[in-house]
């Protein structure tokens, strides 16, 4: 008798997880980079200094976000496949055993026995490994994450989030370069929060808050170390 250790969880498909990569990236590259900027600003009034280092930020921080996209994802994917790979071998030698369980996962969603068994008997006869992977496992075979669409989706958006407050302390005026950057961060990081709760389905509200304050923390913090290192220098 097989044991199945395997969880039957939930799976993004790989358009989701592209797309939840994009709204990573783009918050990450948002608050990274005008707490590089805001802390350069508030240490430094030179425009040439300011834009150098929000430059060297946004590179470093989309390749970075590439990387760490690229490598986790082929890490679920390989995980995948280790599942997929183990549960051809569980309907190859354990056929019985394997219907009874899918019988099961039908019960344990409302299903009478008796529907559950025919349903199960259906599904099998139809597609036997289709089947249980997409009951047991959620996955599709011909659709599995894929690390270089997550990888530039993250990267690309990085840039795109980064941008906005490099474009904005670069080219405000001098003397309230700083606050129209928070206030420009800030309007971003609204649009990023609400996104990231549609893609996760998660509440706006909440969402949006958390993504704020993240971002108005890492502005002020790197705003306060900016002074304090430019008082010293």
């Amino acid at each position: 008798m097989p044991t199945h250790p395997e969880a039957h969880s939930a799976k993004s498909n790989a358009k989701l997880n592209s797309l939840r990569a994009a709204v990573l990236g783009a918050d990450d590259g948002i608050v990274s980079v005008s707490g590089i900027v805001i802390g350069v600003a508030s240490a430094s009034a030179s425009s040439a200094l300011i834009l150098t280092s929000g430059i060297a930020g946004l590179a470093a921080g989309a390749l970075s976000m590439a990387a760490g996209e690229y490598v986790s994802v082929s890490s679920q994917r390989d995980t995948e496949r280790a599942l997929l790979t183990k549960e051809r071998a569980e309907l190859k030698n354990y056929p019985e055993q394997e219907l009874k369980e899918l019988e099961n996962l039908y019960i344990a969603k409302g299903l009478k026995p008796v529907t559950a068994r025919a349903v199960a008997k259906e599904l099998t006869t139809k597609d036997v490994f289709a089947a249980h992977v997409d009951a047991e496992l959620n996955i599709n075979p011909d659709d599995l994450t894929n690390p270089w669409h997550a990888a530039i989706a993250s990267a690309l958006s990085f840039l795109v989030g980064a941008m906005i407050p490099l474009l904005t302390i670069v080219l405000a005026p001098e003397k309230i370069r700083i606050l129209v950057t928070f206030v420009a961060v800030i309007f971003a990081l609204i649009i990023t929060g609400m996104l990231s709760a549609h893609v996760g389905g998660a509440n706006k509200t909440r969402a949006t808050i958390r993504v704020v304050a993240g971002g108005v923390l890492a502005m002020a913090v790197t705003y306060g170390i900016g002074k304090i290192v430019g008082t010293q220098l």
